[in-house]
């Protein structure tokens, strides 16, 4: 049997954005996860929100831990993953009511980035809302000590890979019809972002959440 791999980063985070999503995705039946890593976040989150189906995304090299996580939860509402590549033209035809991703952003290269917010727009219905978990940098500068030297890690392994940008993200988002309404302020110097398309954005920017 396949042995499940772990991010111990999830077991301190989970909690957190679980109580950040259940609002943003209170009206919601259906999510597509972006780069689901391990499967740890859709476990979890999908056991506390039952009424939700959790559909699991990623590169096929990361399918089998995602699988063994499933196996071994046995949860009805959680999807095996879809083949996804944010630098491919994406292969999915269903609409979802949400798009969430979580620490992904930071190790993809800026173009992936840029394209993870065309893929997000194509599976995204009407009235969506994409939540976009990690550390993100503010009018050029990092929010904090830590985020700095995580930043040099990063690059120091990939000189592609790095904390991005909010404006960098709206930057993206806006030519692909998405609006940033809500930012939320996590723990470990961390932020959830939220965008919806702007068919359904009302201007009514709810400000920074705690």
């Amino acid at each position: 049997m396949t042995s499940k791999p772990e991010a111990p980063a999830v077991q301190r985070n989970r909690k957190a954005i679980l109580d950040v999503i259940e609002v943003e995705f209170r009206h919601c039946e259906s999510v597509l996860e972006i780069g689901s890593g391990t499967g740890q976040h859709a476990i979890f989150f999908a056991r506390h929100m039952p009424r939700l189906r959790w559909q699991t995304s990623d590169l096929v090299a990361n399918h089998e831990g995602i699988h063994a996580w499933l196996q071994d939860a046995q949860l009805g509402n959680v999807k095996a993953p879809l083949a996804l590549d944010v630098a491919q033209p994406p292969q999915i035809d269903t609409r979802f009511d949400a798009v969430f991703s979580a620490n992904t952003a930071h190790i993809m290269n800026l173009a992936e980035v840029e394209a993870m917010f065309g893929v997000v727009t194509h599976c995204l219905a009407r009235d969506g809302v994409f939540c976009l978990y990690g550390p993100f940098n503010q009018g050029g500068n990092f929010t904090s000590d830590s985020n700095r030297q995580f930043d040099a890690s990063l690059r120091g392994k990939n000189s592609a890979m790095g904390i991005r940008s909010l404006e960098d993200l709206d930057r993206f988002a806006t030519p692909n019809g998405l609006y940033r309404k809500r930012l939320y302020a996590m723990p470990a110097n961390n932020m959830i972002a939220v965008w919806a398309r702007n068919d359904v954005a009302t201007g009514d920017t709810e400000g920074d959440h705690s």
